[in-house]
């Protein structure tokens, strides 16, 4: 951008255009790379779900649905 100070109302509106785009252009770039983490995030979730679920699966504990949840609660 130009060191001069703008002289008219055409120069200011210019560097304010100017100043929008680039602003737009940055927060845009954040924007996809917090989008990207997330998807990131969200597939290494799933993953960790189905390791989780795999190695329960191998340990022969069966999954807890519904009310049955808290094994706390659970009657013999």
């Amino acid at each position: 951008m130009a060191e001069t100070k703008p002289q008219t109302v055409q120069d200011l509106t210019l560097v304010v255009q100017t100043l929008l785009q680039q602003m737009q252009g940055k927060f845009q770039t954040v924007s996809d790379q917090i989008i990207g983490r997330t998807d990131d995030m969200s597939s290494r979730t799933v993953d960790l779900e189905k390791n989780i679920t795999d190695l329960m699966t191998e340990a022969g504990v069966e999954e807890l649905d519904g009310e049955n949840k808290n094994p706390a609660t659970q009657k013999s």
